[in-house]
């Protein structure tokens, strides 16, 4: 089907307003934890549980949202997304305890998976190959403009209007994001015939929930049988997969190479790089001894690298005829930026802070819109939903893992007693210090799975 221009601008604009969204939800939570830590009386570890609850239950919901919106429409899962989103955040500005706010940062984890995955497969659909990449790039970048903007925007209304205020400045977006998405009159469907697998459904569910679980709750012993369970699950999720006429995944699109060492790039990538903004929100604010919105301001270096130079990089993915260049050139800096973050100390060194988070920025801009076209254009157009599906898996997966990987090193090396004060600096900087080191060789495995991906340009199974 062709769409016209006004058409694409239109859900360009909604799938941008969308993202941006998800992206303020994320890190402006960053700068409101030691708020919120202070009001409920909650440690480190349980901090961590408000963005963990967020991308767990991203996770849970991404495949079933992914398969849904091939059936139902993408367009009715995006406008889904964004009722969940209004409604959790207006409960979550007036969170009686720290449980409720948890329960709200699981809804809004569903409402950002249908916002993500329905937003690159409409994205996908609509613009043309040779434009496809400029498109996913424009989108990256909202993404990195609502991350550049968050820690500024939130430490400076948690230190003014107080925490509860973050969530009222999510609204206005996501009714922005509404009007343009209502105002597409078409719907996109691409197997409108098949059912829904509601027991696959379910079984990814909790597998999902074993395996993601046990992980952030890594060392305890009761931990680790979870993990062992749910890989347990996975198995008999494949199994039951390969056997059922209309799965809820289709198995198949692993066979494309260029697709499933991507989407493995995509997830060391993340499961590498994300806890940087917890872990430097808690060390600027403890042994820099910023305010919220100063160390807000410091955080913002990373992001603005990325608006500059995303869509530029997204632009070249469609003409440059080696798809492995850019992501992998971009997974390498990452690497530098992980290491230099290895070597912080307890006492702050902000031009050392500055150039991790500057190269962190470069090398987010230079795999993810790249990357992410890769792995679109790499399978039919029937696999969309579930390709789609799949970036947002992998990049809420390796959120949660590198969540994980953080909250265990807590859990190894401060223990119970897990509040940042002089005397734990110590403990705390070796909690980095373990837990990037894990992290950089999570890096470099990405870099040899971006690089052996395969020629993508001859695995590109559409017609288009």
């Amino acid at each position: 089907m062709k769409y016209t221009s006004s058409e694409m601008k239109t859900v360009l604009i909604a799938c941008c307003a969308g993202v941006f969204i998800t992206a303020l939800m994320s890190t402006m939570m960053n700068m409101a934890l030691v708020h919120i830590g202070t009001d409920f009386s909650v440690g480190s570890k349980s901090l961590a549980m408000v963005n963990t609850s967020f991308l767990l239950a991203s996770v849970i919901v991404m495949v079933p949202l992914a398969r849904l919106s091939d059936i139902a429409g993408r367009k009715k899962i995006f406008v889904a997304g964004l009722v969940i989103t209004i409604v959790s955040a207006l409960i979550a500005a007036f969170s009686p305890n720290f449980e409720i706010l948890l329960l709200m940062r699981l809804l809004m984890g569903a409402g950002s998976a249908a916002l993500s995955l329905a937003g690159v497969a409409m994205l996908t659909d609509i613009f043309p190959r040779e434009r496809r990449g400029w498109a996913i790039g424009v989108q990256s970048t909202f993404v990195y403009l609502g991350i550049a903007i968050g820690p500024a925007l939130g430490g400076f209304i948690c230190d003014f209007l107080g925490w509860r205020a973050l969530f009222f400045f999510m609204i206005p977006f996501a009714f922005v994001a509404l009007f343009f998405i209502l105002g597409f009159k078409k719907e996109i469907i691409s197997d409108k015939d098949a059912k829904m697998d509601c027991r696959g459904s379910f079984l990814y569910g909790v597998t999902i929930v074993l395996t993601m679980y046990g992980a952030i709750n890594m060392p305890e012993i009761w931990a680790v049988a979870l993990v062992a369970a749910g890989l347990i699950m996975l198995c008999v999720f494949v199994a039951v997969m390969k056997r059922t006429k209309s799965p809820v995944l289709d198995l198949g699109v692993f066979k494309h190479k260029a697709f499933s060492r991507s989407c493995m790039a995509a997830y060391m990538n993340y499961a590498s790089s994300y806890s940087v903004s917890f872990f430097i929100a808690l060390y600027l604010q403890s042994i820099g001894a910023l305010s919220a919105s100063h160390a807000g301001l410091v955080m913002l270096i990373q992001p603005l690298v990325q608006v500059a130079l995303t869509a530029k990089f997204g632009s070249y993915s469609d003409k440059i005829k080696d798809k492995r260049i850019l992501p992998t050139a971009g997974m390498a800096i990452t690497c530098a930026a992980v290491l230099i973050i290895i070597f912080l100390g307890t006492e702050m060194n902000l031009i050392h802070v500055l150039s991790a988070l500057i190269l962190l920025g470069l090398g987010y801009a230079m795999f993810a819109a790249p990357n992410t076209n890769t792995i679109m254009s790499s399978v039919p157009p029937k696999n969309r939903g579930e390709a789609s599906g799949m970036i947002s898996v992998v990049r809420q997966a390796g959120m949660m893992t590198s969540m994980g990987i953080a909250m265990c090193c807590i859990s190894l090396i401060m223990g119970t007693a897990d509040s940042i004060n002089p005397s734990t600096y110590g403990q705390f900087v070796g909690v980095i210090k373990a837990a990037f080191s894990v992290c950089l060789a999570m890096c470099i495995a990405g870099v040899i799975f971006s690089w052996f991906r395969g020629d993508a340009d001859e695995e590109y199974a559409e017609s288009e």
